[in-house]
Parts: structure tokens; C-alpha cells; sequence
């Protein structure tokens, strides 16, 4: 008897655990494990756990129809994870556990622990290599190190690609012998209610937005990216953070349709492969420098960096007050849709890192708190990178201009009246520096809590007497 664990790999196709499960075992059980006070401990956004409720309903029909029931248990936190599986383990008298790997501190803690424990009670433990398309730790240097900055990871990453083309695994084959449980338990998640009935979970749905964005939209991907009035990007997101999607599936339809696109770096379908391998650069740094998952940034000497605090600016950030219209928007959008734009991301993450000075560890864990397609080392890799507290860090020329910035991505003001109802009756010419206009004093809208080339010189100072500490 085998048991699938499913973790963040929610899906039946091209996953590396269920397929050799299925090769190996006659008869297949699959089990997930909700921990709700370690998601609370992990910032995990109410919205994304309800995509996940909703995910494992479809989950647990696609396994039933290759003869694998789907368990559901809760339990606090990762600390009795072990006792879980193990008890579980032997009350099915499951002789072989399948999972898929997460590279997270806490996560690979926990799946040590798990390992020893069936391992003392003679049950076998099998982790694969499943959310990278390379595995991490492949992708090295000369030297035989990990890269540090991405664009030479890139480069020996497509190499590697080239050689490799990693095609995606089928669905697997029914189970000869379909194993009946009575009682799966209920899909009830223990966690602060969001609706995220927005995003689509089922297959076809999911299958079909990645199908219709390679042909439809990826052509002009490095055009319309960053123009968030624009529905130019894949909004693919929530779904490879939870494993409803992988990489391999992506880069599969992406090539199908645009068979040239390795060799073309300006087009719009390099462009969006790229996005996909910065993700996985990401997790290969989290298993290079594990540190990335315990507070530290990067770059060792921006610990010495004096970063301002105040409970007010930061509100008034999150909140979407802040008196620049484009970083408000992009707020606003968040809190009310769990989701924002990645050009507005790096706007708003420069805002509160370099305009306010604010450690970007309470920026990544708001965004953590918030976005539907919150993924760890995407958001730590973001955040740090917009902070210039990361890879290719650049603090003294990576200091944002909100207001240049709105007015190059958002030249009339269409994604700032999306989100701003107040300033709908403001001008073009003031969309963003309504704070300027003559009928300002009439819009229930805050001027600018901070001058923007103040704060850039500020920001500045701070990063360099840092460095020469």
C-alpha cells in the first residue's frame, strides 16, 4: 500500500510524486494535511486558503477517477506533522510514503522529522525534485557554486533546458485495484473566510486561460506587461503557487506555440519564459542560502541599513493612502482582489522600502498576508530585490519615482480611476499629482505623506553609510 501526501502540488498531471506512486503500488492512498496555525505563522492570505478548500474538492474527484481516495486531516502546525503521517501510515498499513519537495526552512525541517519517524516504524519515504523545471542546485557556476545574480543563471539555465527538455508526465494510469474509504473527512479548512471564487480551479478552466494566453497574448507579452490597464499577463500565478499548474506544463504549451522562442530574446514569448525562470532562480537560491527563509537578507552588510518606523506610514501604505495615486491603486487592488500587477509590485515595494525607509520584511509580509498567489521565495526574492537588499542589488540608482512611474505605465490615469473612485473627476494633466490640481480641495483624497526626492537622498545616505559600516 502507498500514500501520495499532496502538499503544494494540487494536481493530477505531470506530478512526480502520484506518477511513481502509481508505478510502484497496487493499491494508492492520498492525503493532505491542513496546518492553520502554521499558515497564521507564515503570514498565508485567507483568500489563498480558500482557492485551496476549493482546489481539493476537484483534487480529490480527478484522484478518485484513477481509483486514489483523498484524505483530508487538519492539525496545528508542522510540529505534529510526523506523529500524523506515521500513525496514519500504520493504521492503513501503508508501507511507502510518496511526496514532492518543498525547499522552504520549515518545510524541509519538518519533512526530515517525518523521514525519521516512518523510518523507525520501517516505512519507506520517497521525495522527488518536482516544482523546478531544473532541479535546484543544478544550475551552478564554473566553480561549482550557485549563482548570485541572475542573468548568467539564466544563461546556463537555458542551457541545460536545451539538453534536457523536460517534457511533462501524463495523467497516470488507473489504479488495478481502486481502494474504498468510507470516511475522507470534510474539505473544511480551519481559517478566516475570503471568497476567491474569482480564480477558476478546475482543470479545464486552468488549462485553457495558459492555452489562450500563449496564443493570444504572448506574442505581445514584453509590450503589455507592464501596463497595468492592460490584461497583457497570464494571471497564471495562484496556480503555480499551489501546484494546480507546473512550470514544465507552462513551457510545454509555450513552445508548442512559439517553437523559436529560445532563440528569439526579444520577443514577447522569451519574455514571459524569463518570468518563469526567475521563479525557479529564486527557489535555487533558497537552497543555496537557506538563511533567505530565516530573516536574513542577501546582501549581509544591509543588516546594518537604519530602517525608519512608523506604524502610521506604514498603514497609510497599506491602506492605499499614501497621496501617489499609482502606489494607492496597486494597493487598493490588492487588499480588495488578493492580487496586483508585477510592474506595480516593484512600485510599491520601492515606495515603502525606499520613499518611507520601512523594513521590507513588513512589506513581504503583508503581501504574504494578502495575495492569492502567495509563493514564498517569489515574494522574498521581489521584496529583496526591490529593497536592493538581494540579488542584483543596486541601491543607489533603484529608487523608484512613483510619480514617473504612473505616468509612463499609466499614462491617462485608467488603472488609477479603476481603483481610486475619488479621483475619477480628476484631469489627466493631474492624475498623478492630483494634489496639484485647482479642484483638489474638493476630492476626499491625502497629499503626499512623503517628498519623493527627499526621501530618494535619504535612502541613499542610508544604504551608504551602511555599506561603509
Amino acid at each position: 500500500m502507498g500514500l501520495v501526501w499532496f502538499r503544494t502540488d494540487l494536481r493530477v498531471v505531470d506530478n512526480t510524486a502520484l506518477f511513481e506512486a502509481v508505478k510502484h503500488c497496487d493499491q494508492l492512498i492520498a492525503l493532505y494535511v491542513s496546518t492553520p496555525m502554521q499558515w497564521h505563522e507564515h503570514h498565508v492570505a485567507p483568500i489563498q486558503v480558500d482557492l485551496i478548500r476549493r482546489r481539493l474538492s476537484i483534487l480529490r474527484e480527478q484522484l478518485a477517477d484513477i481509483g486514489v481516495p483523498l484524505v483530508f486531516k487538519e492539525i496545528a502546525d508542522f510540529a505534529q506533522t510526523a506523529e500524523l503521517l506515521v500513525d496514519f501510515a500504520k493504521e492503513k498499513s501503508v508501507t511507502h510514503v510518496f511526496c514532492n519537495k518543498q525547499y522552504e526552512w520549515n518545510e524541509l525541517q519538518r519533512d526530515d522529522k517525518v523521514g525519521h519517524r516512518l523510518a523507525e516504524s520501517k516505512i519507506k519515504f520517497s521525495i522527488f525534485d518536482d516544482c523546478c523545471v531544473i532541479t535546484p542546485g543544478e544550475v551552478q557556476t564554473q566553480k561549482g557554486e550557485a549563482f548570485k545574480v541572475f542573468t548568467p543563471f539564466r544563461k546556463e539555465w537555458l542551457k541545460q533546458f536545451r539538453s534536457l527538455s523536460p517534457a511533462p508526465l501524463p495523467i497516470p494510469k488507473p489504479m488495478e485495484e481502486p481502494l474504498h474509504i468510507e470516511n475522507l473527512g470534510d474539505i473544511a479548512l480551519t481559517y478566516p473566510p475570503v471568497d476567491s471564487m474569482a480564480w477558476p480551479v478546475d482543470e479545464e478552466t486552468i488549462r485553457q486561460r495558459l492555452v489562450t494566453f500563449c496564443y493570444e497574448k504572448v506574442e505581445d507579452y514584453h509590450q503589455q506587461r507592464d501596463i497595468p490597464a492592460i490584461d497583457g499577463t497570464s494571471c497564471l500565478s495562484p496556480y503555480l503557487a499551489l501546484g494546480m499548474l507546473s512550470p514544465r506544463q507552462c513551457i510545454a504549451v509555450l513552445v508548442a506555440v512559439s517553437p523559436m522562442c529560445l532563440d528569439e530574446p526579444e520577443s514577447g514569448a522569451f519574455s514571459w519564459l524569463n518570468e518563469i525562470i526567475w521563479r525557479e532562480f529564486y527557489r535555487h537560491l533558497l537552497v543555496a542560502y537557506p538563511n533567505l527563509c530565516r530573516d536574513q537578507p542577501f546582501q549581509q552588510w544591509t543588516k546594518k541599513v537604519h530602517w525608519q518606523s512608523s506604524s502610521e506610514l506604514l498603514a497609510a501604505w497599506q491602506q492605499g493612502k499614501t497621496g501617489f495615486p499609482i502606489v494607492d491603486a496597486a494597493m487598493r487592488q490588492l487588499k480588495e482582489t488578493g492580487w496586483m500587477h508585477n510592474r506595480l509590485r516593484m512600485i510599491t515595494a520601492s515606495f515603502l522600502t525606499k520613499d518611507l525607509l520601512i523594513h521590507w520584511q513588513a512589506g513581504e509580509q503583508w503581501f504574504m498576508s494578502q495575495l492569492v498567489d502567495g509563493d514564498f521565495a517569489s515574494n522574498n526574492g521581489g521584496w529583496q530585490w526591490a529593497a536592493s537588499t538581494g540579488t542584483d542589488a543596486q541601491p543607489y540608482f533603484r529608487v523608484f519615482n512613483p510619480t514617473t512611474q504612473g505616468e509612463r505605465f499609466d499614462p491617462k490615469g485608467e488603472f488609477i480611476r479603476t481603483w481610486l473612485y475619488e479621483l475619477k473627476d480628476v484631469p489627466d494633466k493631474y492624475i498623478h499629482q492630483p494634489h496639484l490640481w485647482p479642484g483638489s480641495d474638493g476630492i476626499n483624497y491625502p497629499k503626499p505623506i512623503v517628498d519623493h526626492k527627499q526621501a530618494r537622498l535619504q535612502a541613499i545616505s542610508a544604504f551608504k553609510t551602511a555599506k561603509e559600516m
